[in-house]
């Protein structure tokens, strides 16, 4: 019976281009009128037809990860392209759209994000190892979207230009407070600090992150100007000049954007600047990836603007600018992938092909969602005055260099 509705679903699903399918038995059928776009998959285990028709999203990641579905060539990105590009005109089945709908309505709870869930949730990714992310991210250790101002530059050039165009928008002064929520491994608040004059403290809930930020830190000298804490953003009660979070809205959850933006504006002097950057979605709010979920970002969850702007609005601060990033993030996960590929050997050293299968699907899966779905990244600028920043976008291209070269 579920191989004769997948059969159905995947004629209705796939409207250009090609899937080639073969099943368990040898047989191989193909969907679609052809074109360029093709892939081809091999289902080995006929249980899989019930996951595939019930929870499309989750049981192809998963069948993947297992080898219970292989792809021909390995080309996870031929496949999940074709998949996306036909989804835009095809019709999931009415119980797939119910399933995701009461994903979504469940989301407020399903998305509650305690204290202690954070610290669960943020361990889950963050704490695999320093020596695993140090192996496909750049030397500075940037998780997050990076700026391309030439698709040529490499991804250390990228990041450095992520990092100044921040330090930009938040007309940082020397000397000035500032708090990183969500520090990671420290690049940024070491930049802000070194490069600006800055004195930061930065937030994580990553025990892993944590301790190779304060190295970091040591290393450079910057120990009495930067003091990293493994502390939930919510625990913070000082008031700072500047406030900085790149890549930790995403990890707030829907029930607590209020939450977050009021505990911005709290900890934000009346003068002060706060920039946030963020995953976003340019369309209609959805629910999150069942597997992504599961696997990779548990709570995690990327907010519509139409989700962010109601929080923002009710914090009272002012929203001095929003630059939507277009792109930028597709092209860093592109070197992602490929470093993480390059440097497969050593991955193999410590972790099973079942995680290497997990991680090459994840990389792909979220490079294409911003390439082919309605996905960006946002970054805020939020003050409590409007005269905080100056009144045209001149003063972030005229000086793209440090404001002093080393912390007092």
């Amino acid at each position: 019976m579920w191989q004769t509705i997948f059969e159905k679903m995947v004629s209705r699903l796939i409207q250009s281009g090609e899937l080639r399918v073969t099943y368990p038995d040898g047989r191989t059928r193909t969907f679609g009128p052809g074109g360029t776009l093709t892939a081809a998959i091999h289902i080995q285990d006929k249980a899989l037809f019930k996951g595939l028709c019930t929870h499309p999203d989750l049981a192809l990641g998963e069948a993947y990860m297992d080898e219970r579905l292989t792809i021909e060539d390995n080309d996870i990105e031929g496949l999940i392209k074709l998949v996306l590009r036909n989804a835009y005109t095809s019709v999931m089945p009415p119980w797939v759209q119910f399933a995701d709908r009461t994903r979504f309505a469940l989301g407020r709870w399903i998305q509650r994000n305690t204290p202690e869930l954070a610290r669960s949730n943020v361990s889950h990714h963050y704490d695999l190892s320093n020596d695993f992310y140090r192996l496909f991210l750049d030397e500075d250790m940037q998780y997050s979207c990076a700026y391309f101002t030439d698709p040529a530059m490499s991804l250390e050039e990228a990041q450095i230009a992520k990092k100044t165009h921040i330090a930009q928008k938040l007309h940082i002064e020397p000397g000035m407070r500032v708090l990183d929520i969500g520090c990671g491994w420290g690049g940024m608040a070491i930049t802000l600090a070194r490069d600006y004059g800055a004195r930061v403290t930065g937030v994580t809930l990553s025990s892993e992150q944590l301790a190779l930020a304060r190295e970091r830190a040591a290393e450079q000298g910057l120990s009495d100007v930067i003091d990293f804490r493994l502390i939930d953003y919510r625990e913070i009660n000082e008031p700072f000049d500047r406030i900085v979070s790149v890549g930790m809205l995403e990890h707030v959850g829907l029930p607590h954007y209020a939450e977050y933006f009021d505990k911005v504006g709290d900890l934000l002097t009346p003068d002060g600047i706060a920039l946030i950057h963020t995953i976003g979605r340019s369309g209609p709010p959805m629910a999150e990836s069942e597997w992504i979920t599961k696997y990779i970002f548990p709570g995690g969850y990327v907010p519509s603007l139409s989700e962010l702007a109601p929080a923002i609005e009710k914090s009272g601060l002012w929203n001095t600018d929003l630059e939507v990033l277009r792109l930028h993030y597709a092209m860093t996960l592109r070197h992602w992938l490929q470093r993480f590929d390059t440097n497969i050997d050593k991955v193999r050293e410590t972790h099973d092909d079942r995680f290497i299968r997990m991680w090459r699907y994840y990389l792909t899966v979220c490079f294409l969602a911003f390439e082919e779905q309605k996905q960006a990244v946002f970054q805020f600028q939020l003050t409590h005055r409007r005269d905080a920043v100056p009144i045209t976008r001149d003063y972030l291209y005229h000086d793209h260099g440090p404001r002093r070269q080393a912390a007092e």
